[in-house]
């Protein structure tokens, strides 16, 4: 075991919102920040359907949302203000059932006024999401229900059916997409220093980091050189979800946290970073 110290180890993280966090957290941690944005979130131009939601909740019409992401939260709070203020929609809320599935949407709906009636264990996936629905299917039922999902990036189809199958009538209510940041520069030279071996520890926090980091190492032709480089990198992923997007892009995940946040990922992968290094490598 290393003695909870990056020991100057080059760590790559993807993060865009909270990169100053990340890389604080780093280097307090005794790494060398490489952090490099990976995304950019992107307010739907057609917000149709978030303005057919608020219509829904006005009538009466739902019976429950879900929430899934602090920033949909927000972003839909800004779209719906057009028909209605914040104020009138949190009243509005507060007929329905509120399920939010981690702290960031919880944290979103208090500033709002807005209590949370269910909320999801860690690691606050869609699977936990519909596990939580499964034990508690006499206080919270969906079959019958109108259910109105605020979805995130990109829809999830599965979830939709899962809910659906379990009798719930579902409306989606997209909100923003993700695409690559307006200057992607920073991720070629990333993509680089990782074949290059300048990298020893690969820190990812959604799955969207990993599949932007490698469409864009495609587009340069090299992703199965990025794909080779990084066996000889640790991998550290934030949670089950985005491990599940990190092996469907071919590569291993070396460590997951005890807790699905930020500052345990760090923490917990300072630890264990040059023992995994050295298994991964050999020791020098």
């Amino acid at each position: 075991m290393s003695d909870g110290n990056f020991k100057g180890l080059r760590v790559l993280a993807l993060e865009s919102r909270r990169a100053p966090e990340i890389s604080k957290l780093i280097a307090n941690s005794g790494g060398e920040p490489l952090v490099v944005p990976s995304v950019k979130e992107v307010p739907l131009e057609s917000n149709a359907e978030a303005l057919e939601f608020a219509r829904e909740l006005d009538s009466g019409r739902l019976e429950m949302v879900i929430f899934m992401t602090g920033v949909g939260v927000r972003l839909l709070t800004q779209v719906v203000a057009r028909l209605y203020s914040p104020e009138h929609f949190a009243e509005r809320l507060k007929k329905v059932v509120v399920v939010a599935r981690g702290p960031k949407p919880i944290g979103a709906l208090r500033d709002l006024g807005v209590l949370v009636n269910m909320t999801v264990p860690e690691p606050n996936t869609w699977h936990d999401l519909i596990a939580e629905f499964d034990r508690r299917k006499q206080e919270f039922p969906l079959h019958g229900k109108r259910v109105a999902l605020q979805e995130y990036g990109s829809p999830n189809s599965e979830l939709i059916a899962a809910l659906e199958n379990r009798g719930a009538i579902v409306t989606a209510v997209p909100v923003y997409e993700w695409t690559l940041p307006d200057g992607i520069e920073p991720l070629k030279a990333a993509v680089a220093k990782v074949i290059a071996g300048e990298v020893s520890v690969l820190l990812v926090t959604s799955s969207v980091q990993v599949r932007h980091l490698f469409k864009v190492a495609r587009d340069m032709g090299r992703d199965e050189s990025l794909r080779k480089a990084f066996k000889k990198v640790v991998i550290a992923s934030i949670g089950p979800l985005t491990s599940e997007e990190i092996r469907h892009q071919g590569l291993n995940v070396d460590f997951e946290p005890s807790h699905p946040k930020m500052g345990f990922l760090v923490q917990e992968t300072a630890q264990r970073s040059n023992e995994l290094l050295d298994a991964k490598r050999g020791p020098l």
